[in-house]
């Protein structure tokens, strides 16, 4: 049996670990896009010293954990313009949804936000017809 499982359970681990360290480091979610978001509109500059840091290690983690999945397939598309459409459209729904999957889906389901299921629940679903849409009724991933 194939163990690239293990890959995705890793990474929900650094994941899930890196959000509880967040906000016992300083009080407040780890929500990547309220990260990012709060950089790009100005309104995170008091904080700005932390959260840069934060983008930095999520940057640095996968060069430096490189060396163990080198053999590991993603399984991602070549086409270049369908992964830019994509991360602009992810971009686009985290500022509709009020968070990302890491706010929603690892903090605020693991706090038993209500909202938090409600949003993991609906970008899961998109997911799943997202797939279904691009890649078995149009084949461009």
């Amino acid at each position: 049996m194939p163990i690239d499982w293990i890959w995705g359970l890793i990474g929900g681990l650094l994941i899930g670990t890196g959000g509880a360290v967040y906000l016992l480091g300083n009080g407040r979610i780890m929500g990547a896009s309220g990260i990012i978001g709060g950089l790009v509109d100005g309104s995170g500059w008091s904080t700005a010293a932390e959260r840069i840091i934060f983008l930095i290690g999520v940057a640095l983690l996968p060069v430096l954990l490189a060396p163990f999945y080198r053999d590991v397939d993603p399984h991602i598309t070549d086409n270049y313009v369908v992964l830019i459409a994509a991360g602009l459209l992810v971009g686009v729904g985290t500022r509709f949804a009020n968070g990302c999957t890491s706010g929603h889906g690892v903090c605020g389901m693991s706090r038993l936000s209500v909202r938090g299921f409600v949003a993991t629940f609906c970008y899961i679903f998109a997911g799943g017809v997202g797939v279904v849409i691009f890649r078995h009724i149009l084949g461009v991933i």
